[in-house]
């Protein structure tokens, strides 16, 4: 893709979309299923979901690792959502229910939930564990990911 032109996955349907980088902010839709590829909530993933949105998504993908049984994954949920407000479209924020994707949990070291892990172009690009209130989560993806929120 040129840099003018971002490739983002559908968070309904899973469609590969490319998207003119200054139609972000414009509430753009899914080529496939015409739903928004962004609507102010994480998408709840599983793990080919997760595979998928690091892979091809060309914005940073911020995802939450947590648990239903999780007391501070819970009390963290509604402040994730929060932040997906203020950082979509300039990142994905993707959750992933750890119980269900311990291979995911492996791969990158995941020792205790919640945890947010940070990509673009599908590298890690930072790590952190523990529940954050939302000033917290914006100021460590911004940081780590270079990117406006």
């Amino acid at each position: 893709m040129t840099a003018t032109t971002l490739t983002l996955v559908c968070p309904s349907c899973q469609s590969i979309n490319r998207v003119p980088a200054a139609r972000l902010a414009a509430g753009p839709r899914c080529g496939s299923c015409h739903a928004p590829l962004f609507d102010g909530h994480p998408a709840e993933v599983d793990a080919a979901g997760f595979n998928r949105h690091v892979q091809h998504d060309q914005i940073p993908v911020l995802a939450d690792l947590w648990a239903p049984w999780c007391g501070p994954c819970r009390a963290m949920a509604p402040t994730f959502v929060q932040a997906a407000v203020r950082l979509e479209p300039h990142f994905r924020l993707i959750k992933l229910n750890a119980d269900n994707a311990p291979e995911i949990l492996a791969k990158f070291g995941v020792r205790s939930i919640p945890t947010l892990l940070l990509f673009r172009n599908g590298a890690p690009i930072g790590q952190t564990a523990g529940a954050m209130p939302l000033e917290q989560i914006l100021q460590w993806a911004q940081s780590h990911a270079g990117a406006p929120a």
